[in-house]
């Protein structure tokens, strides 16, 4: 079985060649669609012999993943992040379930997520499972929430061995990540006050600006034991609990100023 990796990518010099170098020999072809990068990273991406289509950089990032998968001519799809790593055990066991005639349309893979100096544990962050191998045609992305998973058409399995996601290296670039989040929250409830009323809008604003927030801290940092993650497991509840305020802010900074 014929297998493509497909990446959506821009401004990833950095995290690139690390991704690319661990699936060079189980990747039949590597299908890049690059939102317009102003550093080396289309460079790289033609170094490992990809195939790369340049196009617009959307907010909803998985519009170019999609562009991407539409594009494979593999018999199965492995869709990747740049700051993602196959492990060698992950890559065996890719293998072994593509070539199965018993196989899955889809299967979930464990994904464990670095934060500030250590993988996270506990807070529900492990396994953080994610659905990116599924064969050509039965699988697809809607396009919709930055959050999403990809649909796959009939049944679908699990994987073992865990994919490694150098998410957050640096508080930096966590604080980068969390800010286009909370803007595409922003957007999204802009998109959805336009069918609620009064009494439905205040509800709206108690829930993003007291409710969710204090119920998620609770819940990711004491019911899920994020503090055994020592301080990034309170860095992580807290600032993730931290979006549904910020994001709601965003939004009514939109609705009012730029409508």
């Amino acid at each position: 079985m014929k297998l493509s990796v497909v990446l959506a990518t821009y401004n990833e010099e950095k995290n690139l060649g690390s991704c690319l170098n661990l699936i060079k020999d189980i990747a039949d072809e590597i299908v890049i669609v690059d939102g317009r990068s102003s550093d080396r990273t289309v460079e790289i991406a033609k170094k490992y012999g990809a195939k790369v289509i340049v196009a617009d950089n959307p907010p909803i990032f998985h519009l170019n993943k999609q562009k991407a998968i539409d594009l494979a001519l593999g018999d199965w799809i492995l869709q990747l992040d740049a700051d993602e790593r196959v492990t060698p055990e992950l890559k065996e066991e890719i293998r072994s379930a593509i070539n199965n005639p018993l196989s899955a349309n889809g299967y979930w893979i464990p994904r464990k997520n670095w934060f500030l100096g250590r993988f996270l544990t506990k807070g529900g962050q492990y396994p953080d499972y994610t659905l990116r191998l599924f064969r050509k045609g039965k699988g697809k992305l809607p396009c919709q929430s930055v959050h999403e998973q990809a649909v796959v058409e009939g049944e679908v399995g699990y994987l073992k061995n865990p994919l490694i996601h150098m998410a957050d290296t640096s508080f930096r670039r966590y604080l980068r990540r969390w800010d286009r989040y909370t803007d595409l929250m922003a957007s999204e409830l802009k998109q959805e006050s336009a069918q609620k009323d009064a009494v439905s809008k205040f509800y709206e604003s108690l829930k993003f600006l007291f409710i969710k927030p204090t119920w998620w801290f609770l819940l990711t940092y004491l019911r899920h034991k994020g503090f055994v993650d020592s301080w990034q497991g309170f860095v992580f509840s807290f600032f993730s609990a931290l979006r549904f305020p910020v994001g709601y802010l965003k939004y009514l900074k939109i609705y009012f100023f730029k409508k």
